[in-house]
């Protein structure tokens, strides 16, 4: 068995937290990098280098559909939403990461 990739954790992540953001309704990607630093208190913060390349994945993988439009300050904007295999493929990863974080939380209150 090889060596796990140190960034497959943070990109499953990455990839969920843009799924669960965009299940609010249509959003440009600066929008869903702002949403996700402000809901997290400015805990998580969304790079250009790393948001883009998941939207453009997880929109290859149909799980979002885009389309061009103009933003609030009257920009041309990509238009991000998710589509019903979005939502179904949210649902599991939200189950993953609830069994996961019940795992590492205890794993933390015993060790």
């Amino acid at each position: 068995m090889g060596e796990p990739r140190k960034d497959a954790l943070l990109q499953g992540t990455l990839d969920m937290l843009i799924l669960k953001t965009l299940s609010r309704g249509a959003m440009h990607g600066y929008a869903v990098a702002q949403f996700i630093q402000d809901s997290s208190r400015d805990v998580l913060c969304v790079e250009e280098g790393a948001l883009y390349p998941a939207l453009h994945r997880l929109e290859l993988r149909g799980l979002l559909r885009a389309e061009w439009g103009t933003s609030d300050n009257n920009r041309r904007a990509k238009y991000y939403t998710l589509t019903a295999t979005g939502r179904r493929e949210l649902e599991s990863e939200t189950a993953y990461w609830s069994r996961v974080a019940t795992a590492v939380t205890r794993v933390m209150q015993i060790a």
